[in-house]
């Protein structure tokens, strides 16, 4: 399965959950991410559940400090 994240193609070995990718792919570091797929933002709790689909465009947004 194939899906979109912040522009580039991944490949997913199976269908996951929004909380299992980003376990591997930014271990320990959910506090101050955004996540939205097909355009739609998915709040935190919700990431257990929502299933990524092959073909899936996901974004991931990362909060920052500054001024």
């Amino acid at each position: 399965m194939e899906v979109t994240i912040n522009n580039k193609n991944h490949q997913l070995n199976q269908s996951c959950s929004i909380a299992e990718m980003l376990a591997v792919m930014l271990p320990g570091e959910s506090k101050g991410i955004a996540v939205a797929v097909n355009q739609t933002i998915i709040t935190k709790s919700d990431w257990p559940e929502h299933l990524l689909n092959d073909g899936d465009k996901v974004m991931l947004i990362k909060a920052t400090q500054g001024g």
